[in-house]
């Protein structure tokens, strides 16, 4: 099977895929016709996930990386052991409720979930949007990046981190399916401080002192995290058959014939990175709050296309 990379980055506030997993349905289309490397914030819904069998669970600094031809994948061939890490700020019973989850996921779908390894201290989250971007800080990565180490000497193959956040990050643009992931930015920090020092995929999942739901109808954008108490099983999901990081692999750049991104959004280091190494690059109308489209990138090489859908009748044809 033929293989693409398909790209939405996290916190951009883009159109479509900037939810709650909301352009998963579209990532689900395109893995019909290729095996499509994803990045967890264009499968990722809270309690739901679009991933399947067909795609290449990938954090986004790996995803670079890969794109770059800096590192290649092993395909994981049995389902990993996954590792999560708990920030000991969490209460007791917002604990609990992912425990519950762990639990609930291991007996129902046999995920090999590792015994939890807690931080010593608060990880010490904060969380902004500046100049239209989702952004934020990590007081304590020292500790987080300890944890992480022991369970990855626990025998994880792959790493949750779940990180508290303490105050309620409701934004009502957000909510609305016009804004910005609030979150977003920092998760992908978090996620790419991990993966860089300890060469293992992690994927992030927040901790709020609330976990209700909510019991009014939602933007159809967000309904995926309103009716989710905890962000974990996504993300427990996407891990189970993440792949390794390897210098020489099952996998490298040179087998990826397309990355698709936002047509906003070509200033990434994967777009510059599949320019060097002849990947070709499909940018799709799907506005964010990003800026850097083909004439700023002044390049003609890039398949411009107005729907996702022409993106996928065109490429299925080579």
């Amino acid at each position: 099977m033929r293989h693409i990379a398909f790209s939405l980055p996290t916190g951009i506030g883009a159109k479509i895929g900037g939810y709650a997993g909301d352009i998963g349905h579209i990532v689900r289309e395109f893995s019909k016709y290729f095996k499509v490397i994803v990045n967890p914030n264009a499968v990722n819904g809270g309690i739901l996930s679009a991933i399947n069998q067909n795609m290449i669970y990938l954090e986004g600094y790996a995803f670079d990386e890969f794109i770059c031809g800096n590192i290649n994948l092993n395909l994981a061939q049995k389902p990993n052991k996954i590792g999560v890490v708990f920030d000991c700020e969490i209460p007791e019973n917002i604990l609990n409720v992912h425990i519950n989850t762990i639990n609930a996921l291991k007996y129902v779908m046999g995920l090999n979930v590792l015994e939890p390894v807690y931080t010593k201290e608060p990880v010490g989250v904060e969380f902004s949007i500046k100049n239209n971007i989702s952004s934020g800080t990590i007081l304590n990565p020292n500790t987080l990046l300890e944890a992480c180490k022991l369970s990855k000497e626990n025998g994880a193959d792959a790493i949750a981190c779940v990180c508290y956040f303490g105050e309620d990050a409701d934004d009502e643009n957000y909510s609305n399916g016009v804004g910005i992931d609030p979150i977003g930015g920092v998760e992908a920090i978090i996620s790419h401080l991990v993966v860089k020092e300890l060469n293992l995929i992690c994927a992030h999942a927040p901790a709020f002192f609330d976990v209700d739901i909510s019991q009014k109808i939602e933007n159809p954008k967000v309904s995926s995290e309103c009716i989710s108490s905890t962000y974990l099983p996504c993300v427990l999901m996407g891990l189970e058959y993440a792949p390794r990081l390897a210098e020489c692999g099952d996998l490298s750049n040179k087998e990826i014939e397309y990355l698709i991104v936002p047509s906003t959004a070509l200033g990434s280091k994967a777009v510059l990175g599949a320019l060097e190494n002849n990947i070709k690059i499909c940018a799709v109308n799907n506005p964010s709050s990003l800026d850097v489209g083909c004439s700023k990138l002044k390049c003609s090489d890039i398949l411009v296309f107005d729907t996702y859908q022409e993106c996928l009748d065109k490429i299925k044809k080579g």
